[in-house]
C-alpha cells in the first residue's frame, strides 16, 4: 500500500476554490488553479490498500482507484495515467463531474472522511496531458466493419474510442453544432471548461474516429438507411426529453427548461453569441429542482447578475450524515452544498408550486407555492402554508423522463420500448432491430457520467462480438446493473 499510516496520519484535504465574490465574474472552473498538486500525494497515501477495496463496487467503471491511489503517492504520474485509461476514457470528465459514489463506498469512510479519490483522478489526468503522456492510440490494423454512432455525449463517444481502437471505422453524428451532447452545452463552463472536450475529439481524431455534426438522425437522415449504410449502429442520444410542470400559468413567459436555459449561456462562452436570449440579469430568478441541473442553473444565474436566486425542492431537506437506512457502502442522499450554492441564493425544500402569475404582457411575475409533506408514502400539502415569490425567470430541472420520440429515430429503426420508455436492449445491448445496439441514458434512463462511459465501453464489446463474433473489450457493466443503494 502506499503509506501504510497515511489515514492515520493524514486528514482529508480537497481541491480549493476560488473566492465567490471573484468566480461569478467570470465563467472559468471554480477551482484555484494547480492547487492540487502540493497536496495530492499524501491524499492519495490516505487510501489504505483493502483487502476488498469497495470503492470498485461503488464504481461502475471498476477503476482500479487503489492501484493509481499507489502510484500517484510515489509520484509516478505516467504509471498513474495508465492505470487510471485502463478503465476510463474520459477521467478529465469523471474527476469534474461525478458525485463519486466511490468516495461513499471508500472502506475508510466508514469512521472517517473517505479517500479524495475524485481530486486523485482528476489531479494524475490533467498531469498526464501536461506531460504529454496522453497521445493517440489508433488500431494496429482495419476491421472493414463501419459503426455509425448516433449521440456525442459521454457514452457515445465512449463507445466510437472503444471501437475505433478495436479497428472499425467509426462515425460520430451528433445533432448540435459541436461535439460533445450534454458535456458541451448542458455542462456549465465554470463546472468543466470546455478545453477538456476539445482536446479529446482531436485525441480521437487522430485515431480514426469520424464525427458529424449537425445531423440529426430520423429528421436529416433515415433511421432505417442509416441502418443499411453501416455494418452496425449505437444508440447513444440520451435522454433528452426534460420533465414539464403542468400548472396554470405554465405558458407565460419567462419559464423554460434548463436545456433551453443552459446551453445558450455556454454559445456566449463558445463565442457564437455576444449576450444569452435567455439571460438572469435583474431578474429574479426560481429554479425549480434540487439536482445538479438545478445547482448548475443557479451558478450560471449568479453570473449572468441575478438580482436573486431562490432553489425550489420538493423532497425534505436531506440530513448532513448517513441515515441508518442508507448504511455504507451505499450512496447516501446528503445535504450537499455545491460551487453554486456557495455563491449565494436561497434553498427551499419541502414545497410545492400551485401555479404562476404574470403581468398584463403575458410574463411570468410571481410563483404560488406551497409546503408539502409526507404521510402515509403520499405527498400531501401543508394548510395555510400557501405563499407566492418574486419570479422574472423560472427554470425547470426536474429531471428527463425518456429518449427523444418526435424526431423519427425510434419509429424509423423500429425500436421496441421497455416500460419506462427506454429503449430496451439484452444483455449485450442490442435492440430488438438487428446490428442496433443502444447505450447510455437512451437504454437506462437518466444517470450519472460515469454509468454513460461504463454503458458506452460496455456496448463497444456488444458490436464488436456482433461485427468479428468475438470481442476483447472490456464490458464493465450490465445492461440490468444498478447503482449501490438501498
Amino acid at each position: 500500500m502506499a503509506d501504510p499510516k497515511g489515514f492515520l496520519t493524514t486528514g482529508r484535504e480537497v481541491a480549493k476554490t476560488r473566492p465567490a465574490g471573484e468566480r461569478v465574474k467570470d465563467w472559468n472552473e471554480v477551482y484555484v488553479p494547480g492547487s492540487l498538486l502540493p497536496i495530492i500525494s499524501k491524499q492519495a497515501g490516505r487510501c489504505m490498500d483493502c483487502g476488498i477495496p469497495f470503492c470498485h463496487n461503488g464504481c461502475p467503471l471498476g477503476n482500479l482507484i487503489p492501484e493509481w491511489n499507489d502510484y500517484a503517492y510515489r509520484e509516478d504520474w505516467a504509471a498513474a495515467s495508465e492505470r487510471l485509461h485502463a478503465t476510463n476514457n474520459f477521467p478529465e470528465f469523471t474527476g469534474r463531474l461525478c458525485p463519486a459514489p466511490c468516495e461513499s463506498a471508500c472502506v475508510l469512510g466508514i469512521n472517517q472522511p473517505a479517500v479524495t479519490i475524485k481530486n486523485v483522478e482528476v489531479s494524475i489526468i490533467d498531469k498526464a496531458w501536461g506531460n504529454g503522456d496522453v497521445t493517440p492510440q489508433p488500431p494496429e490494423r482495419l476491421s472493414g466493419k463501419t459503426v455509425a454512432v448516433i449521440g456525442s455525449g459521454p457514452a457515445g463517444l465512449a463507445a466510437a474510442q472503444q471501437l475505433t481502437r478495436a479497428g472499425h471505422t467509426v462515425a460520430v453524428y451528433e445533432r448540435a453544432d459541436r461535439i460533445g451532447g450534454l458535456l458541451r452545452y448542458g455542462i456549465p463552463e465554470f463546472k468543466m471548461e470546455k478545453v477538456h472536450i476539445n482536446r479529446r475529439i482531436e485525441q480521437m481524431r487522430a485515431e480514426g474516429t469520424k464525427f458529424r455534426t449537425e445531423v440529426e438522425i430520423g429528421r436529416d437522415i433515415d433511421a432505417a438507411k442509416l441502418r443499411r449504410r453501416y455494418d452496425a449502429v449505437v444508440i447513444a442520444a440520451g435522454a433528452t426529453v426534460s420533465r414539464d410542470l403542468p400548472v396554470p400559468g405554465r405558458e407565460l413567459n419567462g419559464i423554460h427548461f434548463a436545456m433551453e436555459y443552459l446551453p445558450l449561456a455556454n454559445k456566449v462562452q463558445e463565442g457564437d453569441l455576444t449576450v444569452s436570449p435567455i439571460t438572469a440579469e435583474g431578474k429574479h430568478v426560481v429554479v425549480i429542482g434540487g439536482g445538479d441541473t438545478g445547482a448548475d442553473c443557479v451558478g450560471t444565474a449568479h453570473r449572468q447578475g441575478a438580482a436573486s436566486v431562490t432553489q425550489l425542492e420538493i423532497m425534505p431537506k436531506p440530513g448532513e450524515e448517513r441515515n441508518a437506512n442508507q448504511p455504507w457502502p451505499t450512496f447516501p442522499m446528503l445535504y450537499k452544498v455545491t460551487s453554486a450554492h456557495e455563491e449565494g441564493g436561497e434553498r427551499v425544500y419541502s414545497v410545492s408550486t400551485t401555479h404562476f402569475e404574470g403581468d398584463e404582457d403575458g410574463n411570468v411575475q410571481f410563483l404560488h407555492l406551497v409546503e408539502v409533506e409526507f404521510k402515509d408514502g403520499k405527498l400531501e400539502q401543508k394548510a395555510g402554508t400557501e405563499r407566492k415569490i418574486p419570479a422574472q425567470l423560472v427554470t425547470l430541472a426536474m429531471g428527463f423522463t425518456g429518449t427523444d420520440q418526435e424526431n423519427g429515430l425510434v419509429q424509423q429503426f423500429g425500436l421496441e420500448l421497455d416500460a419506462r420508455g427506454n429503449v430496451a436492449r439484452d444483455g449485450q445491448y442490442a435492440t430488438n432491430v438487428d446490428g442496433v445496439f443502444v447505450a447510455g441514458d437512451a437504454g437506462r434512463g437518466q444517470s450519472l457520467i460515469v454509468w454513460a462511459i461504463a454503458e458506452g465501453r460496455s456496448a463497444a464489446r456488444g458490436v464488436d462480438r456482433f461485427l468479428t463474433g468475438t470481442s476483447e473489450l472490456p464490458a464493465p457493466v450490465q445492461p440490468t446493473d444498478r447503482a449501490l443503494t438501498v
